[in-house]
């Protein structure tokens, strides 16, 4: 790592920092995705079963409007009032499933009550965009039919934060009602490219290597960059959108994009709050070894369980 951990992070972080192995440079392709998904997978894994064991969720797969979509409750007992969070894992539209993301979704049902809905949408290469979009949009909208939108609070984070903010921009040119609240996880939010941290913190970013081989694995060649479905920077924000919490960190190579989204937000009226935390890198929330971890995730679920009243 090019530059030290700070002090002023807790000592686990500092030792995630001191210990992280060099980025990969693999590129994608048809051949080797599999093995790169199954990689990441089993890297999680330890994880995934610790947090499962620690907090005994009900986790069923389901199927909504034709898409997949893992449900996530709190446990066999836990009451269901109808609330609902709309999760949407990430993993640079190439990799990651809703497994994966009961780092954060089991937690997440936990501290809130509410049943977490995270579909399994359509992965590139194989799927190039807008299918992944497609996928979620799909299943909002049943959600909708299901439940209605002052019980939805949509959430994810990276890549799937990428696609709360395109469900809802979606939703918005549809007339469509949106969510009660976003609770946003580092978001990528514009396929231009033009973030000022994915060149100056490119040396500190202890997890997420460069942007330009998602965004040429997820779109090719073809689509305007700049459409909101892809870029949400680039949305139609207004007052009627939800209250939006994002998370991100001093060291996250996507700072820059919270940082432009909350401020395009705030200025046309969004009720918006940027939680940038000292030395943490990109959706630091995936390791609950960190005490940081642990306190953002507490902050979320506040967020959320205020919205949700």
């Amino acid at each position: 790592m090019k530059h030290p951990a700070p002090k002023s992070i807790s000592t686990e972080a500092q030792a995630f920092i001191a210990s992280a192995p060099p980025l990969s440079t693999t590129q994608i392709t048809a051949d080797n995705i599999q093995m790169i998904r199954d990689e990441v997978a089993a890297g999680y894994k330890p994880t995934v079963d610790q947090v499962c064991k620690t907090y005994d969720p009900t986790i069923t797969e389901i199927s909504i409007a034709g898409v997949p979509v893992q449900k996530v409750q709190a446990g066999p007992d836990a009451p269901d009032d109808g609330r609902v969070i709309f999760y949407i894992f990430g993993g640079g539209f190439v990799t990651g499933d809703p497994t994966t993301d009961q780092i954060v979704t089991v937690p997440l049902a936990h501290k809130t009550g509410a049943t977490v809905y995270a579909p399994h949408y359509r992965l590139a290469p194989e799927h190039l965009y807008p299918a992944a979009t497609d996928d979620c949009f799909t299943v909002y909208k049943a959600l909708l039919d299901q439940v209605g939108a002052d019980r939805i609070a949509i959430s994810g984070e990276s890549a799937g934060g990428n696609l709360a903010l395109s469900v809802m921009s979606q939703a918005h040119g549809a007339g469509l009602p949106l969510p009660l609240a976003a609770a946003l996880f580092s978001p990528f939010g514009d396929f231009t490219l033009a973030s000022d941290t994915l060149a100056t913190l490119k040396d500190v970013e202890p997890t997420l290597g460069n942007a330009e081989s998602m965004v040429a694995t997820y779109t090719p060649a073809g689509p305007d960059m700049k459409d909101p479905t892809l870029s949400p920077l680039y949305a139609d924000f207004d007052a009627t959108w939800p209250p939006t919490l994002f998370t991100t960190g001093t060291r996250d190579l996507l700072l820059s994009e919270s940082a432009r989204l909350s401020t395009a937000m705030r200025q046309a009226g969004v009720d918006v709050s940027l939680h940038v935390w000292e030395g943490m890198w990109h959706v630091f929330e995936f390791y609950p070894q960190l005490p940081e971890a642990q306190k953002s995730l507490c902050e979320v679920a506040d967020f959320l369980n205020e919205h949700f009243g």
